[in-house]
């Protein structure tokens, strides 16, 4: 049998709280190993028992998106999901660029939360679908070019990315390749350059976006259209 999935749950609502921790408890390879209601509360238990999975409400009153920086920064390998009732872009795109796995509304359904936690320890990345949308129509918008036809990536440049997308580090894709990690970090700054993207998500968002419109639409299966898994990226 599979070790379960330590899961921490940070919200200073206690009605919400327990309700999201009795759910994960009671859900089958999923074990709960704390639950707090403030950002400090969310670094001590990340410091002390680095849970697997962690969601975080962004709004706690002394402040959850430095807790979410803080646990990103200094723990890397709690995965955090941020449960939240804020739809603001500008909480997204820097949840998104902090290093955070997952972002979901707190209006979402019992079931989309466990998925997410499933999910986001299982190496993918999840954000409701409604925000996933959103975030791919910003990144649809055409961005400077360096030059005419900057936008096709070299065959080394698109095995790097797909790396990245099954959530590798520099360092581990680094050694995969037989490459220094300062040439996996290069080709990084280019990848984002020529998808016109700020970080190394918005890479894997767009790299799947592309594969996606090249695709012929009889490979698409439309059977789950419920999420928008993408694989994890931790900033290097």
């Amino acid at each position: 049998m599979s070790d379960p999935i330590r899961t921490a749950v940070i919200d200073d609502h206690p009605l919400f709280r327990e309700g999201v921790a009795k759910l994960l408890a009671r859900t089958p390879g999923v074990e709960i190993v704390a639950d707090g209601s403030t950002a400090i509360d969310a670094v001590n238990i990340a410091q002390r028992l680095l849970p697997d999975v962690m969601l975080l409400d962004l709004n706690l009153p002394d402040d959850g998106a430095g807790a979410a920086s803080t646990i990103a920064r200094e723990y890397p390998a709690v995965r955090l999901i941020i449960l939240t009732a804020s739809e603001c872009d500008g909480d997204v795109a820097t949840m998104l660029q902090l290093g955070v796995h997952g972002y979901v509304l707190k209006g979402c359904t019992g079931q989309e939360i466990v998925r997410a936690v499933q999910r986001v320890y299982g190496g993918e990345f999840y954000v409701t679908p409604s925000l996933a949308a959103r975030v791919l129509t910003q990144m649809s918008t055409p961005a400077p070019k360096v030059d005419e036809g900057s936008e096709e990536l070299s065959s080394r440049e698109e095995i790097i990315l797909a790396q990245v997308s099954k959530g590798l580090t520099n360092k581990e894709i680094a050694r995969g390749l037989n490459l220094r990690e300062k040439t996996v970090k290069h080709y990084m700054t280019n990848i984002m350059q020529k998808l016109g993207v700020r970080n190394r998500l918005e890479a894997v968002l767009m790299g799947q976006k592309r594969q996606r419109s090249s695709r012929p639409l009889s490979h698409i299966n439309s059977s789950d259209s419920s999420a928008y898994p993408m694989k994890s990226t931790l900033p290097q």
